[in-house]
């Protein structure tokens, strides 16, 4: 009976994270006031100068970012090549200052993505598409992160829609507002 009910709050944990983006962390940080910022669309958090901030919360979200749709092109090295198209919206963001929130993603020794699922649910091992990632560069050096840590970033927003090789999107000059250790 025990290990059920282990088995059946480890499950419960796991939705959480992937529906809703919930990390202890999160949970253990908000106070009462931070709660009704969020819900009326504020986050609050401590800047690099160890100021603290109230922003709008997240300029983006991948519900936005999944709203992309693919066209068929001729490519000089692959052939027909599916190549993607952002919507209005995005399109009016590009290299805008923008605040996007989700799971650290690592690529290899130097580099990160931001990921709207974990790792192990992320385009790579799971069923996403690649409008389900960010690539990231960070402002100044790039800090040492954990997989599947959940941050918030604030950068400006690039997207791509002519290099098959690269990602969809970014988010250049990357600094940590908030989830970092």
């Amino acid at each position: 009976m025990r290990k059920k009910s282990i088995v059946v709050i480890a499950l419960t944990a796991l939705l959480l994270v992937l529906e809703y983006g919930y990390t202890p962390e999160k949970a253990q940080n908000n106070t009462p006031a931070d709660t009704k910022m969020e819900k009326a669309g504020f986050v609050s958090f401590t800047n690099s100068r160890n100021t603290i901030v109230t922003a709008s919360s997240d300029t983006l979200t991948w519900k936005l970012l999944g709203d992309i749709k693919y066209v068929k092109k001729q490519h000089k090295t692959y052939g027909e090549v599916m190549f993607p198209q952002v919507n209005a919206k995005l399109k009016l963001t590009n290299k805008k200052r923008i605040v996007m929130s989700g799971f650290i993603i690592p690529i290899d020794n130097k580099s990160y993505a931001l990921s709207k699922n974990v790792f192990a649910s992320c385009f790579f091992c799971g069923k996403s598409g690649p409008e389900t990632i960010m690539g990231i560069k960070f402002k100044g050096e790039t800090p040492k992160l954990k997989t599947d840590q959940y941050v918030t970033l604030e950068g400006n927003f690039r997207y791509n829609d002519s290099d098959v090789e690269d990602w969809v999107y970014h988010v250049d000059d990357a600094v940590i507002v908030k989830g970092a250790k």
